[in-house]
């Protein structure tokens, strides 16, 4: 009954329908769509999922004017035929806007679909925000989307599908959106697509991608290709003719097909070789899909035609016994066709074919029959290898500033591969350019640490030595070997450059600290004495930038302290003032452009032209009570009245001390930094950083976190209006599950 139902809905569907006039007959072709697509499905899920997304995007419009369901509606088609997951995976594409941009919030998902659908939900809604504007959360955000990858693969297929829609339909959004959207696509979204293995989907978004970021060239390798079209298939057509017949007399049943190549990757070709269109001659690519299951037919088909027409032997590549790493598996071969033109061939089984424009996709729909939801991501051993990955990337983040994290992601998601062997014959895929310090660092992050060497093919090569496909590497180490600053110019792999990076501000900070422990140990035995401005001088003198750099200049021995305390020494001579000469009259002459912040406390002149500046021990602001310490030719320094560094000078009563208030026309922003401390846990900074820029959209100037075992302790500086702005702050930050202290930081 429900079959001829299907049948009637799909006879009275007018040619001209589009989804979103008829919520409910939307629905039915979709579960009808399900039905053909799906092993197995549970069609109670897909129908309480679409209209629970119905109704809770009911009144919201798309750019174009269409209601806005049918926008994860499309989405949900794509996760079904173009991708294609399960049925876990389209109720959870139906819903993935649900979360952002509705009332609704997980809780609600969760409670009326179970937690697999409502993690997909979850880790997609994450991901979504992965290009926040400010560079304080963008290291984060990556870490966010690998790790949502471990939990279930299927978050970035759903989010692969949604940005496919939107690329599809970006023609509706100002022009600075779709360039935004497409240099994001093309940046992570299309080379993250590669990687795990859907080939078609790529290629589409470098194209979308490609035609918004550059449309005149778009249009002129369009325009090319559509010109000469009929001569490319006439071409192709009879290129294929006699591979069709003598594979056929072999009895190998297969598919043989022309695809033009995508206009992205024919302009890059253009770009990389120098040469216009008319000059490049594979502009297609023949592809034969081969009807079985044994992969010696693969090799058979190549040896006939290599029989036909003449193969270039050094295009031939076989990713059938050494696959990709992102499970891609067939034969590659270039040939020289009629008119003596370059053709190139793929030949794969019609299982590869479904991996390599799937990817993990394909081995996921494979799965979906026979296991439970929560158990599909991990039985299959391609599966698990592309977890792996995503694990490794993820535990090496380590502590990459933003910018090196994400252009290093960058590199790996997009780089060719080599295939070397350790001396026992175990295969390691690379990078393409890796060196033998790459090699070392994929073997164990120790072995790279103490690598000093290497024999490729049982030679000895410089640590730099870029490895080719084939080679044999064995590693020679030593304990007293350690990784140096060169290092990082030379190596590849996203693992060796952040364990490079981690080892190298590692030792940087002891030798910090050592340097701090012998100019402290020196100052204490020489009884020298001095503030905070004293000291700031004399780095200015010493063209230090701050205490770090001073104290490791210290620690290498290339600053003696004696030196550091001569200068000292000068620059306060050098600006001894009598106490007869610190008055106000000395204050108020030096003075700036523009209102002031502060006002000298008794009100006795006007102070509104004050020059002076914050110490940076002590971060006053606005609120807080604050005193300050006249210079000669640098006005006041200000600081909060309690500042260590003045204490003494105010027992001392100390001419040079002023009392100051705040102004009443202070505006703007000012620096404060917040210690916290609490217990380590897996997105605790994430947390920190979100509660902060909640509170009236606060700048985050900078963030220093160390853990020791469970307990992270660390410094955030901020900009803040006030002490009151501040105070809500820390009442944010102490609401966090695991924080165990929020302070105010001096140092």
């Amino acid at each position: 009954m429900q079959n001829n139902k299907e049948s009637s809905i799909k006879n009275y569907i007018p040619s001209t329908y589009k989804p979103g006039i008829d919520p409910e007959l939307d629905l039915q072709i979709l579960i009808e769509k399900c039905q053909k697509a799906l092993p197995s499905m549970n069609e109670e899920l897909i129908r309480k999922a679409f209209r629970f997304c119905v109704n809770a995007h009911k009144g919201q419009l798309r750019a174009n004017g269409e209601p806005y369901y049918t926008h994860p509606l499309a989405v949900a088609e794509i996760a079904l035929h173009e991708i294609p997951l399960d049925d876990f995976s389209i109720a959870a594409a139906l819903l993935h806007d649900v979360v952002e941009d509705t009332r609704f919030s997980l809780k609600d998902i969760q409670a009326e679909f179970g937690s697999v659908v409502a993690n997909i939900v979850d880790g997609t809604t994450k991901i979504t925000g992965i290009f926040q504007s400010r560079e304080i959360s963008k290291a984060e955000s990556y870490r966010k989307l690998l790790l949502s990858l471990i939990n279930d693969v299927r978050v970035i297929l759903v989010k692969f599908a949604d940005r496919l829609h939107n690329m599809r339909t970006l023609d509706n959004l100002p022009e600075h959106k779709q360039q935004q959207i497409a240099r994001e696509t093309i940046d992570i979204y299309a080379p993250f697509s590669h990687r795990f293995g859907l080939g078609r989907i790529k290629w589409e978004l470098e194209d979308l991608s490609f035609k918004y970021l550059n449309r005149t060239a778009y249009d002129d390798v369009k325009k090319a290709l559509n010109a000469t079209r009929q001569e490319r298939e006439e071409y192709i057509e009879q290129f294929i003719q006699p591979l069709r017949e003598q594979l056929a007399a072999a009895n190998v049943l297969c598919d043989i097909s022309g695809r033009p190549k995508h206009i992205f990757s024919i302009f890059s070709k253009m770009i990389s070789q120098g040469k216009t269109i008319d000059q490049l001659h594979d502009l297609s690519a023949i592809r034969i899909i081969i009807d079985s299951t044994h992969n010696s037919d693969c090799f058979l088909a190549y040896g006939i035609i290599s029989e036909i027409y003449t193969p270039i032997p050094e295009r031939f590549k076989d990713y059938i016994s050494v696959p990709k790493k992102n499970g891609y598996k067939s034969l590659h071969t270039t040939v020289i066709g009629p008119k003596g033109k370059r053709v190139e061939i793929q030949i794969r089984t019609r299982s590869m074919h479904d991996v390599a424009e799937q990817g993990v996709a394909a081995h996921f729909r494979y799965k979906s029959e026979t296991l439970e939801p929560e158990n599909r991501m991990w039985e299959d051993k391609e599966l698990e290898e592309w977890a792996s990955w995503v694990r490794d990337v993820f535990d090496n983040a380590g502590e990459e500033a933003p910018q090196q994290l994400y252009e290093s992601f960058k590199l790996n998601l997009y780089q060719n591969e080599i295939y070397v062997f350790t001396p026992k014959g175990e295969l390691r895929i690379l990078p393409k350019d890796s060196t033998t310090v790459d090699f070392a660092f994929d073997i164990h992050t120790q072995i790279g640490y103490h690598c000093i060497g290497a024999k490729v093919n049982g030679k000895i090569v410089p640590l730099s030595h870029k490895l080719v496909t084939g080679d044999q590497v064995e590693i020679i180490t030593s304990k007293n070997q350690i990784p140096n600053r060169d290092w990082e110019a030379f190596v590849v792999t996203h693992k060796a450059k952040s364990q490079i990076r981690k080892f190298l501000n590692e030792e940087k900070r002891n030798k910090v600290r050592n340097g701090k422990e012998i100019w402290e140990k020196y100052i204490r035995k020489n009884s020298v004495h001095f503030g905070d401005d004293e000291f700031d001088k004399m780095l200015l003198t010493l063209k230090y930038e701050n205490k770090t750099e001073f104290y490791f200049a210290i620690s290498l021995g290339t600053l003696p302290p004696s030196l550091a305390i001569d200068k000292l020494r000068e620059k306060s001579k050098s600006e001894v003032v009598e106490p007869f000469q610190i008055n106000k009259t000395l204050v108020l002459d030096t003075v700036r452009e523009g209102s002031s912040d502060i006002q000298i406390a008794d009100g006795a002149s006007d102070s509104k032209d004050l020059m002076y500046s914050y110490g940076r021990c002590c971060n006053p602001v606005p609120g807080d009570e604050i005193v300050g310490i006249v210079t000669i030719g640098h006005g006041i320094k200000v600081h909060r009245e309690n500042c260590k560094n003045i204490v003494d000078l105010l027992g001392k009563k100390s001419s040079r001390i002023v009392k100051l208030n705040w102004s009443t026309l202070h505006d703007g922003t000012y620096v404060a930094a917040i210690r916290i401390t609490g217990d380590d846990r897996a997105s605790m900074l994430s947390d920190i950083t979100s509660a902060i820029v909640g509170v009236k959209n606060t700048n985050i100037r900078s963030v220093n976190i160390d853990t020791f075992d469970s307990v992270f302790e660390g410094v955030v500086t901020v900009y803040v209006e006030n002490i009151d702005h501040l105070e809500i702050i820390f009442k944010r930050l102490g609401k966090i599950t695991g924080v165990k202290s929020v302070e105010r930081y001096s140092g």
